[in-house]
């Protein structure tokens, strides 16, 4: 490998530990705060499940993140910097003002981004980013209507419980319901930086056709792994208090409806935000208990940075790419 390769294989796992530090929110934001584990052991528990998510998934996301949005044919260390640039920068900006915003579609506004200057729209490939962008509404809906869906279910199965009853029960319930939206985390978001990678080392002719080298794997999931163990608290505040107030069967509910929706995206190669899956999921749960229980105006504010996160971060790593040339 050149330096240039090692460098932007650092770069791409940094991103893949900022992913994991980021969306740490995700995975333990509901455990967190209806107080089942403490934030330490939360983000244990959500990095070992991160980590694991290759033994239970495919690499469909991956294949789709390498050769679904851009031409594999135009891809160059520059647009690989250019877009990692933009989205780990994307990144630092968001959770700095604690919005719980997609890590995923911000990789992919920034490979959008670059791929334009260098060769215009004839570079896109328009099937892979309308499927990336109807989900964009797909995942936070479906995630919102497991939800609701599985909330209802549980409820009128306990109607007639102790609360404190079913306090215990879901205390210990949170724990498999974390455990699968976590896999579901690592399995989905991971994925996206082992097919920048490997985009990388065909572009740089280091394997012949585009296919996911077990090192790659490997190190991808103990980034993700490692940046969720570190944890984006003011994330996890926003995340976990601020859309709905949850105890450990909402928790339960919303993480169980998530993982569902994450299990699918996956195992059909869409590169999903879990962030837009959690929230929805929290929100469903919430809006169950009276639509005053969810705090639209922060729901609505989440919204908007996605609504931003595509452009924003396609307009950030055009002008990295501008200046690569420059430089």
């Amino acid at each position: 490998m050149t330096v240039s390769v090692i460098f932007l294989v650092g770069l791409a796992l940094a991103f893949d530990f900022l992913n994991g530090f980021h969306d740490a929110a995700n995975s333990v934001a509901t455990i967190v705060s209806t107080h089942v584990l403490s934030p330490r052991h939360a983000v244990l528990w959500a990095a070992f499940f991160n980590f694991v998510a290759f033994l239970v998934f495919g690499l469909h996301v991956a294949s789709t993140i390498g050769t679904g949005i851009v031409d594999i044919k135009i891809i160059d260390s520059s647009i690989i910097f250019a877009a990692l640039c933009s989205a780990c920068a994307w990144n630092i900006i968001t959770w700095y003002f604690g919005l719980p915003t997609s890590s995923s579609h911000a990789l992919i506004g920034g490979l959008i981004g670059a791929a334009l200057v260098k060769a215009g729209p004839s570079s896109l490939i328009a099937s892979g980013i309308i499927k990336t962008v109807l989900f964009l509404i797909i995942s936070p809906t479906l995630g919102l209507i497991l939800g609701v869906v599985i909330g209802v279910i549980v409820y009128r199965l306990f109607s007639k419980s102790h609360p404190m009853k079913v306090d215990h029960i879901f205390r210990k319930g949170q724990l498999i319901s974390a455990a699968a939206y976590s896999l579901g985390h690592g399995g989905n978001d991971a994925q996206k930086t082992m097919g920048i990678i490997a985009g990388l080392l065909v572009s740089a002719k280091l394997i012949d056709s585009f296919y996911i080298p077990f090192w790659v794997v490997i190190s991808c999931q103990a980034a993700i792994a490692l940046g969720t163990m570190s944890g984006g608290w003011k994330i996890v505040k926003t995340m976990g208090q601020k859309v709905a107030k949850l105890r450990p069967v909402d928790g339960f509910c919303a993480e169980f409806g998530a993982s569902i929706t994450l299990f699918i995206s996956t195992a059909l190669g869409v590169p999903v935000s879990t962030t837009h899956t959690i929230t929805g999921a929290i929100a469903g749960v919430g809006s169950i208990r009276g639509l005053t229980h969810v705090k639209w105006n922060v729901a609505g504010q989440i919204v908007w940075a996605w609504i931003l996160t595509i452009p924003l971060s396609a307009s950030i790593s055009a002008l990295a790419y501008l200046l690569t040339r420059v430089i």
